[in-house]
């Protein structure tokens, strides 16, 4: 759909049935005829919160939350952050939501154009995780940054890879990793698994990330209950959930000092 020059999209299921947005890759203009000053996103509207990954024997493992909080208020607590790319990748992402359904939508496109070669050739984690450090500093340099920071996980002949990207571009690899609010309290409780074995097995690294899951949902006030598990090995690509992290607030009663 076209609007005064300015590249549409619709919301057809979405978590605003029926609101247009735009895409964030399109200058926006306001004022009659285009002539106004271009825009770019200051402020976030509806984001979602930690993403938690990490390393097991024969894969990687990624788990965030379902709520989108639309500031303060946790407005839409359906809505998936976690994407699968392909048979051996996926990724998590925290920050914008519009911004994560632009990215989604172009390396859905990106898919379909390697598809359509017919080569034998799929993306790689590693390919994902370097083209979204172009990405993320490309619009960073133009002073219209994606604000999303992105969790690429997966298996490529029989290598696992995890890594790390935020809007600046900044990027790296780690057996364990975390954004948002995970940063802070997700990745000790994961250092402390990981550095203390060997190599974690899939039961243990799930058993890991919903722990890390459920203390976020204690401490941070963006994270709601209900969560999804992607998981990826040499056999492919699961998404499980939604979950629900069994909760205990008898606890409460005893902090005191915040009245």
């Amino acid at each position: 759909m076209q609007s005064n020059g300015i590249k549409m999209g619709f919301w057809d299921d979405g978590p605003v049935p029926g609101q247009f947005y735009s895409f964030p890759g399109n200058k926006q203009h306001i004022g009659s005829g285009g002539d106004g000053p271009t825009k770019r996103t200051l402020h976030p509207t509806v984001t979602g919160t930690s993403v938690v990954g990490v390393k097991f024997t024969g894969g990687v493992m990624i788990a965030s939350d379902m709520l989108g909080s639309y500031g303060s208020l946790a407005r839409y607590r359906n809505i998936s952050r976690l994407m699968k790319v392909n048979d051996g990748a996926i990724l998590g992402v925290s920050g914008d939501y519009a911004d994560y359904q632009y990215l989604q939508q172009v390396i859905q496109e990106m898919v379909t154009d390697g598809e359509l070669l017919d080569d034998g050739h799929s993306l790689s984690p590693k390919a994902v995780h370097s083209w979204l450090t172009r990405v993320m500093y490309q619009r960073r340099c133009r002073m219209n940054p994606l604000w999303n920071t992105v969790v690429i996980g997966g298996v490529q002949n029989g290598e696992s890879f995890l890594g790390y990207v935020d809007k600046l571009g900044v990027a790296y690899e780690a057996p364990l990793v975390a954004t948002g609010f995970g940063a802070y309290l997700a990745t000790p409780l994961m250092r402390e698994a990981v550095e203390n074995k060997a190599a974690l097995t899939k039961e243990e690294a799930r058993e890991l990330l919903e722990r890390c899951l459920k203390v976020l949902y204690y401490r941070d006030s963006r994270s709601c209950k209900r969560y999804e598990i992607a998981i990826v090995t040499e056999e492919g690509v699961e998404i499980v959930g939604p979950l629900s992290s069994e909760t205990n607030w008898d606890i409460a009663l005893m902090v005191t000092g915040y009245e």
